[in-house]
């Protein structure tokens, strides 16, 4: 297993060992010792399961007050995950990631705490799975524009499928600074 660095400091990727013969593969998807060993000592307490058609767009998600680090990976599909560093005083402030995350890649992505997340399926449908280390809190749930023309992430594409929620999230700049996260 090896820890991949992203250009937003703490966003990373992680590439499982993975273990082949003639009757399939196995690889460990989590394995908390060596999580930590690769600098992510974040426990998870609640997992989502999420199946999506091509096209659909999930996020850009956040959570105020109970932040949530999150650990995905997909299953069946294909997926471009996108994390963006929303927080206040960040050097990175605005600046996103993004990865193909896929069932043939195994890869994971890493998103901490006082990250917006989101991803689009590329595929026919995508199995998207993911761990939190917190509890999910509608209260304090919250997000920002997927089409954000400052943040500026190349999802190329011009009309996904998106829930009334995530179609009405503000653009960063229109975020309230107490809706924010503050780098710690």
């Amino acid at each position: 297993m090896r820890r991949i660095e992203t250009s937003l400091p703490g966003a990373c990727l992680i590439e499982p060992t993975i273990f082949s013969d003639d009757r399939g593969f196995f690889f460990e998807s989590y394995h908390e010792a060596k999580y930590v060993e690769l600098g992510i000592p974040d426990r998870f307490v609640q997992d989502n399961h999420a199946r999506s058609e091509r096209g659909t767009l999930r996020g850009l998600h956040y959570q105020l007050r109970r932040p949530q680090s999150k650990l995905c990976r997909v299953i069946q599909g294909e997926v471009l995950d996108v994390v963006v560093d929303i927080r206040r005083g960040s050097p990175q402030f605005g600046r996103y990631e993004s990865t193909i995350l896929s069932a043939e890649n195994k890869r994971q992505l890493f998103v901490p705490a006082g990250f917006a997340h989101g991803y689009l399926v590329l595929s026919d449908t995508a199995e998207f799975l993911y761990k939190c280390s917190d509890f999910y809190f509608p209260e304090w749930d919250r997000g920002i524009a997927w089409d954000d023309p400052e943040v500026g992430i190349r999802w190329d594409i011009s009309n996904p499928t998106l829930s009334a929620k995530d179609r009405g999230h503000p653009k960063l700049s229109e975020v309230l600074p107490s809706d924010l996260p503050v780098l710690e």
